[in-house]
């Protein structure tokens, strides 16, 4: 059996909240975004997603659930011979929806997240940054309930870190919960926001 990461935590995640999850690299930070993700179940515990026990949730279920969770991974995951326009509309193309369905949207979205002129070109011509934010529209898609982010300034500079809290903030204002994993203290410093602290395992909640 492997080492216990997170032990004895019990948070919730409210509707239209802004919060911040922080603390030493190593402590479970990702493993606690894919806990909420549902790419890895507790090996003990509950774990309540939308009302329903984590551990009840059949694998016909699971999609249908998940597409009301944003991810964006802090490897971005950009499929490399796709342009970022399809790389952003693929969860709809998996789906099966057609593209006149959705084609105006994904351009908003980009447009949105600054990509308005680099929706055609492939992710290897793109900056770190670029990346990023194409990430982070695909996240942003099936326009999700909640947003969970790893690290999503942690490749790019400060001055691009302040857009992206941007984008997060605006998004937020627009009713989707937010939770970003970070170390970064001054990105913190910018917001209101709820601090969770992950140490040792054990988390501490700051409101």
């Amino acid at each position: 059996m492997g080492q216990e990461v997170l032990r004895d935590i019990s948070f919730r995640i409210p509707e239209r909240s802004f919060q911040f999850l922080t603390g030493p690299s190593g402590t479970g930070k990702t493993t606690l975004l894919r806990l909420l993700f549902m790419s890895l179940k507790p090996t003990r515990g509950l774990v309540t997603i939308f009302g329903k026990d984590r551990s009840r949730i059949t694998p016909q279920e699971l999609p249908l659930i998940r597409r009301k969770i944003g991810m964006v991974f802090q490897d971005f995951r950009l499929l490399d011979h796709l342009t970022t326009y399809e790389n952003v509309a693929l969860p709809l193309r998996v789906r099966g929806r057609e593209e006149s369905s959705y084609k105006n949207d994904v351009t908003d979205l980009l447009k949105w997240v600054g990509l308005g002129d680099r929706m055609h070109v492939l992710p290897p011509v793109l900056s770190g940054g670029e990346k990023q934010r194409a990430a982070i529209a695909r996240a942003l898609v099936e326009q999700p309930s909640i947003l969970l982010a790893d690290e999503p300034t942690g490749n790019v500079d400060p001055q691009l870190a302040r857009r992206l809290l941007r984008l997060f903030i605006e998004l937020n204002r627009m009713g989707t919960a937010v939770l970003i994993a970070t170390h970064d203290l001054g990105l913190m410093d910018q917001v209101d926001a709820r601090r969770m602290v992950l140490s040792g395992g054990r988390l501490e909640i700051y409101d």
